[in-house]
């Protein structure tokens, strides 16, 4: 898997905001959407969105020139939807809560159209993790004139610089968490499983799976007591910049708080930090340690 070239998104004949082309939008849960869109709105490129109902936030309404609710997992309606409103490029942002499709009569209450019962069950797959998932979508859309793009194209700003954010800088048995959580991270984006590994003492607690970086911390919580412990989120060794990108904000750090971690390290360059100034005061408000780096400590 090649991770996708940031480029910049198409304009029109003409040129001007008049002349911009739209952008399609498949928004999930989370702050990414709505700054994607904040984003958008300024630069004049205009968006047509497609919320998740029960995951996008409903001020995405305000903020794109076109939005609709998605409340069957229905590929037709997407598709006929960009292709009307003259979408070629699309992207898709924040969190789908995959645990849903696990529960019982999940099909009854997704009510999937045919094209997506002919993809979810019909069409191989090596495994249903999230690359697989989601680049057979990009396939399906491709065959339509669809084009995904990363929303990283428009707003790279998000991407987060390398060093230490906070005040307070992780301490040298910190940095030994550090140093174990990363490599088994970049082992688990590996195999596709989960992105974050919570630490204690070069100990594992938990490993992000399905449920999420949020729960998995909170589980983490549990399992020391709330003692203090290391939070390691990095990206795939090969990871695709259109989809799936680590993601960390204020309510990362929440969580951190409610389950009693101490250090949050993320990968520098391939970590999106959402609100960062507030993500950063808010940490430094708990006395945390918000660090970004490019490799492990000890290389």
């Amino acid at each position: 898997m090649i991770a996708h070239p940031l480029k910049p998104f198409p304009t029109r004949a003409g040129g001007g905001a008049a002349g911009r082309e739209p952008v399609g939008l498949l928004a999930c849960a989370g702050r990414f959407p709505i700054v994607f869109a904040e984003k958008a709105r300024e630069v004049g490129v205009p968006v047509v969105c497609l919320g998740v109902a029960g995951m996008a936030d409903p001020a995405l309404k305000d903020l794109c020139a076109d939005f609709r609710w998605m409340h069957r997992a229905s590929l037709g309606f997407v598709i006929r939807t960009f292709r009307r409103t003259g979408v070629r490029r699309w992207t898709m942002a924040g969190k789908f809560h995959k645990h849903e499709l696990m529960k019982p009569w999940w099909l009854l209450r997704f009510l999937p159209d045919w094209r997506m019962i002919r993809f979810w069950f019909f069409r191989p797959r090596r495994a249903n993790n999230d690359d697989s998932i989601l680049l057979g979508l990009i396939h399906e859309f491709r065959a339509h004139g669809l084009e995904c793009v990363s929303a990283l194209d428009l707003c790279p700003e998000l991407l987060v610089r390398e060093g230490v954010l906070t005040r307070r800088r992780p301490t040298p048995a910190e940095e030994r968490d550090i140093a174990v959580g990363w490599q088994l991270a970049r082992e688990m984006g590996r195999l596709d499983v989960g992105q974050s590994v919570m630490i204690r003492d070069r100990a594992v607690l938990a490993v992000e799976a399905i449920e999420g970086t949020d729960k998995a911390i909170l589980r983490a919580g549990e399992m020391c007591g709330g003692s203090g412990f290391v939070v390691v989120k990095v990206a795939k060794p090969a990871q695709d910049m259109r989809f799936d990108v680590p993601t960390v904000g204020v309510q990362t750090i929440e969580s951190m708080r409610r389950a009693g971690g101490k250090v949050l390290a993320i990968e520098a360059g391939r970590t999106i930090l959402i609100d960062e100034a507030e993500t950063v005061a808010l940490a430094d408000r708990y006395g945390m340690t918000l660090t970004a780096l490019t490799t492990p400590p000890g290389g």
